[in-house]
């Protein structure tokens, strides 16, 4: 494993179950991307420029387009914050401010 990921709060899990077994199935084999490739192609991982550290990684099904917002920690782990269905060219900028205010919990958190 090259990538540990775990998600923070119950964003990403709340998201995940309310979808069903086939998207669900979809969402656990780009993360398992993620998770094992040294290179994950910018298809399904991707740093988003002008945040704060967000990366978005990038499910896409026959009828949606997933996004996960996520910050690395310490390299090698992958924090998932919070997900939705895309249904813009642009990733909203809610979602990134939203992402942005769980890594700053996130790490005062560890600190602590």
């Amino acid at each position: 494993m090259i990538r540990n990921i775990t998600a923070y709060k119950k964003n990403f899990i709340e998201f995940y179950k309310s979808q069903d077994k086939k998207v669900q199935l979809k969402i656990e084999y780009v993360l398992d991307l993620v998770r094992f490739e040294k290179q994950v192609p910018k298809k399904f991982f991707k740093y988003l420029e002008n945040t704060d550290g967000i990366y978005e990684v990038r499910v896409i099904t026959a009828f949606k387009s997933i996004r996960i917002l996520c910050f690395l920690d310490k390299g090698n782990l992958v924090v998932l914050t919070n997900s939705f269905v895309k249904k813009t060219q642009k990733t909203p900028r809610k979602e990134i401010k939203l992402a942005e205010k769980l890594k700053k919990q996130y790490l005062n958190e560890k600190k602590n």
